[in-house]
């Protein structure tokens, strides 16, 4: 079924389960949707319309909450869509199912889209039946789908949160990876080590991955490499940077000739950027986009509407729950030179 859904006004048990846990704080910006739980915002424009692909939180009473994110057991995707930032938003019904993707086996997590010669392109990060995170692709001739999965995940992809970029030259990249339940802690060198463990704090800290795709757009054309976040001085972060080092929700945006990678920092919460002159990096670090939001995740994308630059993200107004998510929007501005003004979601 599909819906119109307005914006939401801050009241009745939106307002009840924020005052609960987040105070007198009042936020700047309201869900997008409130007849489902979404998060993960991969924001785009395709022919002058905004497409939002969010993952869609569901409440698995039966999944015990743990560090793994066990309790993330999301099924399906939902596009929104919209024709203009404040205006009503569509859901556009259910673009992909689990049940849908011969290999999946559980946990269908944060997916992004793009489009080339008139096919979207929907990635979404899956476990597959031997509980190992990989990563898929589906198309479909329309940007709200359906969308039909490949028969198998991309070779060699891993991990979650997969994010791509095209570039003004026509090659495309795709950058994933998530430590903890997403499992980049258990890859080196491109294998898969099932005992691998956390970093300790004063070793280098995990670093996100990226790839150029073929032309295809669902297969790798060179293997996978690591993408090089450095600090102000051009050093790697180690583990103990837990602020600023990468943790999840890679994305990747172009701002007046240069690259901007931003990430979540995980457990401290933080959506932070680095800036480079190329997709493939180093990006050196240079501040926060958004501060901690409420809910333990913090996961965003950056798009361009027209003349203003917008911050997708989500927190837990509508729930109270971190698993039960709403997306949101806010418009995001930059300083002369070219950092971006922190974000902080409540007023």
């Amino acid at each position: 079924m599909k819906h119109i859904v307005k914006i939401l006004t801050l009241a009745g048990c939106s307002l009840t389960a924020f005052a609960q846990i987040n105070g007198s704080k009042t936020p700047i910006s309201q869900p997008l949707v409130s007849h489902i739980y979404t998060a993960d915002p991969s924001a785009h424009v395709f022919n002058g319309k905004i497409y939002i692909y969010p993952s869609h939180d569901i409440d698995a009473k039966d999944v015990k909450e743990d560090d793994d994110g066990g309790h993330f057991a999301m099924r399906d995707y939902h596009v929104l869509s919209m024709d203009k930032i404040g205006g009503p938003v569509k859901d556009n019904g259910v673009a992909l199912d689990i049940k849908d993707i011969p290999w999946a086996g559980r946990q269908l997590w944060a997916p992004d889209a793009t489009v080339k010669n008139g096919t979207y392109y929907l990635y979404f990060p899956v476990k597959d039946k031997q509980d190992i995170f990989r990563i898929g692709v589906a198309t479909s001739k329309s940007p709200t789908g359906p969308f039909k999965a490949e028969p198998e995940p991309i070779k060699g992809s891993y991990s979650i949160d997969p994010t791509v970029y095209q570039d003004a030259d026509g090659k495309a990249y795709l950058y994933f990876g998530g430590i903890w339940g997403g499992q980049l802690q258990r890859w080196s060198s491109n294998q898969y080590d099932p005992k691998g463990a956390l970093k300790q704090k004063d070793e280098v800290a995990y670093l996100p991955r990226v790839a150029r795709l073929s032309a295809d757009m669902k297969s790798f054309a060179e293997p996978v490499r690591e993408v090089q976040l450095l600090d102000e001085n051009g050093k790697p972060f180690l583990e103990k940077d837990s602020d600023k080092r990468f943790f999840e929700a890679a994305w990747l945006h172009q701002y007046n000739g240069k690259y901007y990678f931003s990430y979540s920092t995980g457990d401290t919460h933080n959506l932070c950027y680095a800036i480079g002159d190329n997709p493939y990096g180093p990006f050196t670090y240079k501040g926060i986009v958004l501060k901690p939001v409420l809910g333990w995740t913090n996961h965003h994308s950056i798009v361009q509407v027209g003349p203003k630059w917008y911050l997708f993200y989500h927190d837990v107004q509508l729930s109270g729950k971190t698993h039960l998510r709403n997306v949101k929007v806010t418009e995001l501005t930059y300083n002369p030179d070219g950092t971006i003004k922190p974000i902080d979601a409540y007023k």
